[in-house]
């Protein structure tokens, strides 16, 4: 097991103190820009590896597998054990930023999930130097050799259905997964295929990029919306809500559930207009009587009248348990949304093996 150095984040140690503490809140203030700078400084030399050894002289790349906005993705070879791993490259910014606020969330959110098996493992974090001499963090992680995304577009390529039995063990570990980040007071914030890591022989799932993840905590804090994945966004964040927990996220289970069965992306949209319009035509217009204070809303408008459509009819290849988990996951009124938690209860799950999960 690799022991990674503590990490301190305004005045505050992350590391086995969160592990022993599974209630622990993690909040993260927001403090002058001067502080900012000179404590995100301290957090990018402690978080290194308390060496001098360049992550350069301990990896080597092998291919890159991924990039986004927070980083390029790496696949990597330890060259002391020849071991298989993912690098999660972060420029360090040359303004007074310092380390990103995103690897600063990610590194201490997945130091306090690490224990569980659905969340991705992160083994170390190390410094390096890029090509023009810039100075880089690395994050280490277990290697996956897919994801969700590509896995539902090798069945689409060939005109399969995915198995009942692999949907049902993937929605099983992905709710599990979920309800684990709950549990410790973790919001994800942008559950989608893509950031959900598999390994293709096991079919094991892995929660990966957290970086947009949030601590929460009672009363429900209040948060920005506008950087979580369109397709896969609740309609409480689509019309403006700020205060929102976790059942933002279950939505965002319900629309990878319909996924996994159909293959295709169930509320598709093109802008925030057209991912409402989506969910409307399918969900029917919401009201005040299904969804009390959804009119009070900041983006409420009067939209197109639309009824409810049965589920079915969008979604093949669920049977009647199946269809209802996701009615539940989809319920427009975040309050009476299905947790995490009960979904795993749910008799959907209940011909699952679920031990070896």
């Amino acid at each position: 097991m690799v022991t990674l150095p503590p990490v301190s984040i305004h005045g505050r140690r992350l590391g086995e103190d969160v592990l022993s503490n599974a209630n622990l809140t993690v909040n993260l203030p927001k403090p002058k820009a001067w502080a900012r700078k000179r404590e995100r400084e301290k957090v990018a030399t402690e978080t290194a590896t308390n060496t001098m050894v360049s992550a350069m002289d301990l990896f080597e790349k092998l291919e890159k597998v991924g990039e986004g906005t927070y980083g390029k993705v790496y696949r990597a070879r330890e060259k002391a054990t020849g071991k298989i791993v993912a690098l999660k490259k972060t420029r360090l910014h040359e303004d007074d930023e310092g380390v990103p606020p995103t690897t600063l969330r990610e590194v201490s959110i997945l130091r306090m999930l690490s224990r569980d098996p659905h969340i991705v493992r992160l083994l170390d974090v190390k410094q390096g130097q890029n090509k023009e001499g810039k100075t880089v963090l690395y994050l280490v992680f277990e290697y996956m050799d897919t994801d969700l995304k590509k896995f539902i577009r090798s069945f689409r390529q060939t005109g399969e259905n995915i198995p009942v039995k692999t949907v049902k063990s993937l929605m099983y570990q992905l709710c599990k997964g979920v309800a684990f980040c709950h549990g410790h007071g973790v919001l994800h914030r942008d559950l989608k295929p893509h950031n959900l890591l598999m390994d293709r022989k096991t079919m094991m799932l892995k929660i990966a990029d957290l970086g947009l993840a949030r601590a929460f905590t009672l009363p429900i804090k209040k948060y920005t919306h506008e950087i979580l994945t369109l397709w896969y966004r609740s309609p409480e964040v689509l019309l403006g809500a700020t205060h929102y927990s976790t059942a933002v996220d279950v939505w965002w289970l319900g629309c990878i559930f319909a996924e996994l069965a159909t293959k295709q992306a169930l509320f598709p949209g093109d802008s925030e207009l057209q991912q409402l319009l989506h969910i409307f035509r399918l969900l029917g217009t919401p009201n005040e009587e299904m969804w009390p204070g959804v009119s009070n809303l900041m983006n409420w408008h009067e939209y197109p009248q639309w009824k409810p459509q049965s589920l079915s009819s969008a979604v093949t290849n669920l049977d009647k348990d199946g269809l209802d988990l996701l009615s539940q996951m989809l319920h427009y009124d975040p309050s009476k949304r299905i947790s995490a938690k009960k979904a795993m209860e749910h008799p959907y799950f209940d011909d699952l093996e679920k031990d070896p999960l």
